[in-house]
């Protein structure tokens, strides 16, 4: 798997140092997460300028993305709330060179809207679930389709939904077949799984 770097928890000084040494080896892409808009206004321009920047996913990429390598993701978030962790997901899994299917507002709330794209769906090779609240969305698509579905639940919802942990367990006891359930918010997680699911041991073998 190649580096990635989580710049939460960490000094601006420290992130510096870090940043410094990454964008001296021109070769070496590397991933950025949990890297927030204020660390990134923080960074000086001159090295800012080697990062793409996605506010909306708190990630930077710098030195560009892996080898494209063949498979098709879809990344579905039940809601618009849970769209940054689906942005996550889909930034990781275009880091590493896998193309990505978003699929936005499709949860159990408006289950007519999951049916219509259920072929569109079903055409990738790896699915990663996005929900919250009661986590229900990932079970309903598991019974679906007949591809690896990878859950993620998100701090999404109100009072017992208890920062995710309503959904999170929801979709660790679901009795869909084979759902692999990651941590909660955890896009970066779930896109490293689909890769390993699609790629394996050819992960060096790309398009280009």
């Amino acid at each position: 798997m190649p580096e990635s770097v989580l710049c939460e928890g960490k000094s601006q000084d420290a992130l510096l140092d870090i940043l410094t040494e990454l964008t001296g080896k021109p070769d070496y892409p590397v991933l950025l997460t949990r890297f927030s808009a204020i660390a990134y206004s923080g960074i000086p321009e001159d090295l800012r300028s080697f990062i793409d920047f996605d506010p909306g996913s708190q990630t930077g990429i710098i030195n560009g993305c892996r080898p494209s390598v063949e498979g098709d993701v879809a990344v579905v978030a039940a809601g618009m709330s849970d769209s940054a962790v689906a942005r996550e997901a889909t930034r990781t899994l275009e880091f590493l060179g896998l193309s990505v299917v978003p699929i936005v507002d499709v949860g159990v709330a408006g289950l007519w809207r999951l049916l219509d794209c259920i072929e569109t769906i079903s055409a990738c090779n790896a699915v990663i679930a996005v929900a919250g609240m009661d986590g229900a969305m990932p079970t309903v698509l598991a019974g679906l389709v007949p591809i690896p579905v990878i859950a993620v639940p998100t701090s999404t919802g109100y009072g017992v939904a208890a920062g995710g942990m309503a959904a999170l367990n929801a979709m660790l006891t679901s009795c869909a077949q084979g759902l692999v359930v990651t941590n909660i918010d955890n896009g970066f997680g779930a896109a490293c799984a689909a890769y390993r699911i699609i790629v394996g041991k050819d992960g060096m073998r790309s398009n280009g």
